[in-house]
């Protein structure tokens, strides 16, 4: 411990009651006191930014417990998600109405909105799901990306707030925090500050057995305002936080502090960071803290000016009401709007025009290119949306008349270059999301969702509306070969919780399935697009959403008994249209299937699903990935035509013949299943 951590600890017993000892001490306590009682948990974070926090919380944090929701409240983000009874003890202490003392007590106990790690829509002042070490960091460049462009729009009196991040040493350690430090430094974000818990412990041990890393230069490398103070000295973190709010780029605050601080057996050892201290322990650090209080208690005095930093905010968030109210009316109207998450009129009618466009003209676009032009369409209608690519734009076609760039110098534009950084763009879009005002989208190969999962996952955890823009999406981008194309992709994205995965026939399916992915607000969606042209399936207009249902009849069977159900998605729907054309001229008559959405179809009550899905037939999956999934729709007498292993590289239509994905072999495993039911029916005879 330093001179000025020793001075802290030892002055804490004779400090007044409502001194920044004793406020921090209660965060202390109430942390390890609930892990102990929980006997799981970590306590050595709380205890050791314990300080910070009650300096950020106190005094400079704007909120207002009363109106958690308040649109231009500052947000904290625990990117250290494992210190989540740091957030918990601050929630409960500056009064936020549902963030009881039985809360804190039932930490990590099923039911409670205390888990483990942060969750989102746990509880009010938890701004996101962190626990995956890095992910909130990177979240936080995207909410003070949007307030940048919230602002932007609708200027100072409206938007005007700061997003802080508190970091430990795995965050730092996570390669997702180079993506977002780094283009939060290029975009020159000053509205965000991170404070580094640099205690030099990781759960292994001491840092240095694993890390060498200058962070600090590592900050000022990527564009940052960079200043180190000593995390139990709070004057001194009071002097550069307020500094750091009037920087011109992004300021990442190194803190030193000692985990665990004022546990005297553990203190400053990985013993305090992810277990509970024991009885014992936590009994000495009462008598070295001067915490002369039992487990759960916060004397009235120290919660009573806890409660008065809690209240710091409500003048703020009535002034900014009174500025609302005589905001322009239009204005006001559209900023409601945008930060409800309700769509612009009129977006429906537009994209109802285009995909009548599509179904008279046709077009044999790759579902990319039908991406791109339904986006035109909306992104035109819709000035929520914030588009984007992983340095892929011509590729993934993601950029539209309506989305000119974002850069340091004009947050009023809409369309983010993020580079290849296609981890740290997932969860940039998950900050944007949870912030508020936007919907964003990004693109990227279908094959490098391996990248970005960790942050496609969370969008799924949080049912947050993000949309994933995946190309490339099969044995047919050709050339590029296996290592781009994603043959088992689509099973992994299938098999995520509350994640739609569209993958759409052609142009009319393409916009409907974008008009799906926006009107889902409780979770995000991926279209997965081809990079080959597609003929059109849809040749007759319909304003209904067919791709609605998630799965329906696209050609019925005709002359005679129903015997043969094709399923289908994507660029092999066309393969399982031509396959009829052969068996029904072989007299066997064969529906098709298209099945744009698993999800959405496996909600559709189950009258629909075997009406679908063609009830006594033969039934053969046909797609350009692996089979798994595919069992639960094709059943006793079906079959798959798909891909076995990895692709290779070679023009993509010589890769489907390669691999057997045509309409001749689909015909063929139809009439091979037929037989065989036959010759098994005899045989019952």
């Amino acid at each position: 411990m330093t001179a000025a951590q020793t001075a802290t600890a030892d002055k804490a017993a004779s400090a007044p009651a409502t001194s920044h000892v004793e406020m921090a001490n209660a965060v202390r306590f109430l942390s390890a006191d609930a892990v102990q009682k929980a006997n799981s948990g970590h306590p050595g974070l709380p205890m050791g930014m314990a300080d910070v926090a009650t300096v950020l919380f106190s005094r400079f944090l704007k909120f207002d417990p009363g109106a958690p929701d308040w649109v231009d409240r500052d947000r904290f983000v625990l990117s250290a998600g494992h210190g989540s009874m740091l957030l918990y003890s601050l929630l409960y202490l500056t009064g936020y109405e549902d963030m009881t003392l039985d809360q804190l007590k039932d930490f990590r106990q099923l039911g409670s909105m205390t888990a483990g790690h942060p969750e989102y829509g746990h509880a009010p002042g938890i701004e996101t799901t962190t626990g995956p070490l890095g992910q909130g960091l990177a979240n936080a460049v995207g909410m003070a990306l949007a307030e940048r462009l919230l602002n932007a729009r609708f200027g100072d009196d409206v938007v005007d707030h700061y997003t802080y991040a508190l970091a430990g040493d795995g965050c730092l350690m996570e390669g997702i925090s180079h993506e977002a430090i780094s283009l939060a430094g290029h975009l020159r974000l000053n509205r965000l500050i991170v404070l580094w818990d640099d205690n030099g412990i990781c759960i292994d041990g001491p840092t240095e057995m694993t890390v060498g890393d200058d962070q600090q230069a590592r900050f000022k490398a990527s564009g940052w305002n960079v200043a180190a103070i000593d995390g139990h000295d709070p004057e001194a973190f009071a002097t550069v936080l307020a500094a750091a709010r009037n920087a011109e780029q992004p300021t990442m605050i190194a803190c030193k502090t000692v985990i665990g601080f004022g546990a005297p057996n553990k203190q400053g050892t990985a013993a305090t960071h992810g277990a509970p201290l024991g009885d014992e322990e936590i009994s000495a650090a009462r008598e070295k803290l001067g915490w002369a209080h039992p487990p759960f208690h916060v004397p009235e005095t120290v919660l009573t000016a806890w409660r008065a930093a809690g209240g710091r905010g409500r003048a703020a968030r009535e002034a900014w009401e009174g500025r609302m109210a005589a905001f322009d009316d239009v204005r006001r109207d559209e900023f409601d709007r945008m930060v409800a998450g309700e769509l612009a009129t009129g977006w429906q009618e537009a994209l109802n025009a285009h995909k009548r466009k599509c179904a008279e003209e046709r077009p044999a676009w790759a579902t990319r290119k039908a991406s791109g032009e339904a986006l035109s369409v909306l992104t035109q209608a819709l000035p929520e949306l914030i588009g984007g690519s992983a340095d892929l734009t011509g590729s993934v076609n993601t950029k539209t008349p309506s989305t000119a760039p974002v850069t340091a110098d004009n947050f009023a534009q809409r369309y983010l270059h993020y580079g290849v950084r296609e981890h740290g763009m997932g969860a940039v879009m998950n900050g944007i999301a949870l912030h508020g005002g936007f919907i964003p989208y990004g693109g990227t190969f279908l094959v490098f969702v391996d990248y970005m999962r960790g942050a496609m996952r969370l969008s799924a955890l949080m049912g947050q509306r993000v949309v994933y823009v995946l190309t490339h999406d099969s044995i047919g981008l050709g050339e590029d070969g296996p290592t781009h194309q994603a043959v088992e992709t689509l099973a992994m994205l299938r098999a995520t919780p509350n994640f739609n995965v569209f993958r759409p026939c052609d142009a009319v399916e393409t916009a409907e399935c974008w008009a799906l992915a926006l009107t889902n607000v409780n979770g995000p969606s991926g279209l997965v697009l081809t990079r080959q042209g597609v003929p059109g399936m849809r040749t007759e207009h319909t304003d209904q959403n067919l791709s609605a249902r998630g799965a329906y009849v696209l050609a019925e069977a005709e002359g005679g008994e129903h015997v043969a159900t094709l399923l289908a998605t994507g660029s092999e729907v066309s393969v399982a249209m031509a396959a009829r054309d052969i068996l029904q001229a072989d007299g066997m008559p064969t529906a098709v299937v298209s099945m744009p959405c698993w999800e959405l179809f496996d909600a559709e009550d189950e009258t629909y699903r075997k009406l679908v899905l063609g009830p006594g037939t033969v039934r053969v999956a046909v797609e350009a990935g692996v089979r798994m999934g595919w069992d639960k729709y094709i059943r006793n007498h079906g079959d798959f035509v798909g891909m076995t292993g990895f692709g290779a590289s070679a023009p993509g239509g010589q890769l489907f013949e390669h691999f057997g994905i045509t309409a001749d072999a689909v015909a063929a495993v139809v009439v091979n299943r037929l037989n065989r039911l036959q010759e098994f029916t005899q045989g019952e005879d």
